[in-house]
This record gives C-alpha cells, sequence and structure tokens, in this order.
C-alpha cells in the first residue's frame, strides 16, 4: 500500500461523465475476459486517476467484485483513486536514500511547492509522494518527476527543476 503522511487536498478539477466512462469501457471493449490490471493502467491513463464509477462499471462488466478490485488498486502504488497534479514528483526514502540525504530532497519539494506527502495542489499543478524504495540506489539519493529518473540529486539541482516546471506552468498560464 502506497506511503502517505498527509491527506491529499480536495481535487478542483470536474469528475468524468458516467457517458464518458462507458464510452471508453466500450472503447476497451471491456469483458470478463479482461485483464483487470491491464484496463485498470488504460482508465488512469485516460483519466489520469481511477474514479470510482469506472471501478464499479468495471466490475460490472468483467464480473468482479469492487472489493477485489479495491483490493487490486491499493495493493499497486501505481494506482491513484483520486485525482493528480500534472506533474508528479516521487522521491525516494529507502535506506541508501536516507543515509545520502533524502530528507533534504523531502524538504525541498515539501518547502517549494508547498505539499506535504502525498498531496496534490489545488490547481492540479503538482502532486507529491514518498516512496519505500525506486530501486535505483546505486543513484541515491533519487527522485523521479515526470517519470524521468533524477540521480544523485541535491537539494540545489531539485530546486532548480522545480523552479523550471513552475515557471513553465506560469507561462502557461499566461497564454491562456
Amino acid at each position: 500500500m502506497p506511503h502517505q503522511t498527509a491527506p491529499a487536498k480536495a481535487p478542483s478539477l470536474p469528475m468524468p461523465a458516467e457517458v464518458e466512462i462507458a464510452s471508453f469501457l466500450d472503447e476497451l471493449g471491456v469483458s470478463p475476459e479482461s485483464n483487470l490490471i491491464g484496463v485498470l493502467q488504460q482508465v488512469q491513463d485516460r483519466f489520469g486517476f481511477l474514479p470510482a464509477s469506472a471501478l464499479r462499471r468495471m466490475g460490472r462488466r468483467m464480473r468482479i467484485p469492487l472489493s477485489r478490485i479495491y483490493g487490486v488498486v491499493s495493493f499497486y502504488a501505481q494506482f491513484y483513486t483520486t485525482p493528480r497534479g500534472k506533474h508528479t514528483i516521487r522521491c525516494c526514502r529507502g535506506t541508501a536514500c536516507h543515509v545520502r540525504g533524502s530528507k533534504h530532497i523531502i524538504q525541498t519539494v515539501s518547502s517549494r511547492l508547498g505539499l506535504a506527502d502525498g498531496q496534490t495542489d489545488d490547481d492540479m499543478k503538482f502532486s507529491f509522494e514518498t516512496v519505500a524504495c525506486l530501486g535505483a540506489c546505486a543513484l541515491s539519493p533519487v527522485a523521479i518527476i515526470d517519470g524521468k529518473y533524477y540521480g544523485k540529486m541535491t537539494p540545489r539541482r531539485l530546486e532548480q527543476i522545480l523552479n523550471r516546471l513552475v515557471a513553465q506552468e506560469a507561462a502557461a498560464e499566461e497564454k491562456t
């Protein structure tokens, strides 16, 4: 189960419509023969998270009890049942990273973005989480930002990356 120290902030995005969810499941051809994890991944890729109504519909179509679906979703850290920010920052808190200063990396994210572990900002730009291990101990401390691994991370380097992302988001907002 994913580590969370603070509850996620309430999402400010509208939930996908039932019609949109049903249409997408139709497009995927979801049936009792479908692979649960594969369908979960595709639904999350489409909506950015796993809406409860999508999980209920999947359960009915696949003839899988909702409790079993939630069991799978809660077991794998890759799945989210709440909306996520456009940018996801994951910091490792495993032993090798801890020994090499991951605490300072985690503090940098928290102070720069104003987010605690497990939170998403109100404008849905950034989500922050820590994980038990990212499996790249030789590169410790490690952070993953938008799916890209950054090894030998320092607070200064992370601050530069976050500043660039914040500036990109500000520029994108100015254009709209």
